[in-house]
């Protein structure tokens, strides 16, 4: 098996991004790593993803790490096995799965609405990183794009400093 690394990855991907990266590829692994563990199962109102599609919206997200062929989802123990995998052995991909859970607020009650899974390859060289974004199923209420703003602005709010800085378009 191989941890961080899903086989069966889509070649053709609906949004992918490059970055500049300030700290190790090793540091910013961890980093993704812990922040996507973190950001699981926290509820967050629309507004604070992009602009809400869904009045009164509610979004959940659930990140799992590839082992070769699955997914498993993170929790602490999984957080911890994937932490020690990327401080022994040099990875150059990580892919992980993301079921985004939506519920619109109405009367009081929470009705859950469709899902969107997506799946999200990081690549890692040297100085730099490339996020890749496909949607596998699902209505779409977040965008690849939508995604890719939240967690690069995130991911960056939660190092204290900004780690990656969008590179620069190549012609």
């Amino acid at each position: 098996m191989t941890l961080g690394f899903y086989d069966n990855f889509p070649p053709n991907v609906h949004h992918a991004e490059n970055y500049r990266v300030i700290v190790t590829n090793r540091q910013l692994q961890q980093h993704l790593i812990q922040f996507f563990d973190e950001l699981n199962h926290r509820r967050f109102n629309f507004e604070e993803v992009t602009i809400p599609t869904i009045p009164n919206g509610v979004v959940i997200f659930e990140f799992g790490l590839a082992e070769t062929d699955s997914f498993t989802f993170l929790n602490e123990t999984q957080t911890k096995k994937a932490l020690e995998y990327v401080s022994r052995v040099q990875v150059q991909t990580l892919d992980f799965f993301c079921v985004i859970r939506y519920y619109k607020n109405s009367y009081g009650k929470q009705q859950a609405l469709k899902f969107d899974y997506y799946m999200l390859r990081m690549v890692f060289k040297k100085g730099t990183f490339e996020l890749q974004i496909y949607h596998e199923r699902g209505p779409r209420y977040l965008s690849p794009q939508d995604i890719e703003g939240f967690l690069v602005n995130n991911l960056n709010i939660s190092a204290k400093r900004g780690i990656l800085q969008k590179s620069a378009p190549t012609n």
